[in-house]
């Protein structure tokens, strides 16, 4: 009798793990598809953001088409003080302009981009000013798209769609 007892009451805790494991199951695997739709959109609207151009479309531009600008000297910065500061500090960048051959407005602008140089590099400078080394050295992505905007609003066209900065020092 005390056998049947003992198999009686592990059988009714095995149907009573069992049970509260399927709720827990059922309750983690809604929350898990939840959270799997959530990461989903948020990396799709990252990729988005990623490849968009200025038209908002998510068309890349290959190699084959992308022609370099390079401005010729660099360029010596004077950026913001930080907080505390007493004494200027200076930025030195090399700017290169990233130009596609495929736009219909490349053949108009492309051959200005020499003369045009000191206004483009007045908006560089415009940009760069507002910030901190310590800002620059944070935030260089910003800065570059920032400073791309202001250069499409110049020429009035996107044929330019990616400004890149390189060989920093601060001094």
């Amino acid at each position: 009798m005390k056998k049947n007892l003992i198999s009686i009451l592990i059988l009714s805790l095995l149907v009573v793990n069992v049970i509260l494991t399927a709720i827990m199951m059922f309750s983690v695997t809604s929350t898990n598809k939840k959270t799997a739709e959530i990461v989903t959109d948020i990396a799709g609207v990252l990729n988005l953001e990623l490849n968009a151009d200025a038209n908002g479309s998510t068309s890349a531009v290959s190699m084959e088409d992308t022609e370099v600008y390079s401005i010729p000297d660099s360029m010596t910065i004077t950026v913001k003080r930080a907080e505390g500061e007493t004494k200027d500090t200076y930025c030195i960048v090399n700017i290169s302009l990233s130009l596609n051959k495929k736009h219909d407005d490349y053949a108009k602008y492309q051959p200005t981009l020499e003369t045009n140089e000191g206004l483009i590099k007045s908006e560089i400078i415009a940009v760069i000013q507002q910030y901190t080394a310590d800002e620059i050295k944070l935030s260089q992505d910003q800065i570059c798209d920032e400073i791309l905007k202001r250069v499409q609003a110049l020429y009035g066209s996107d044929f330019i769609y990616k400004i890149s900065i390189s060989n920093i020092m601060f001094g």
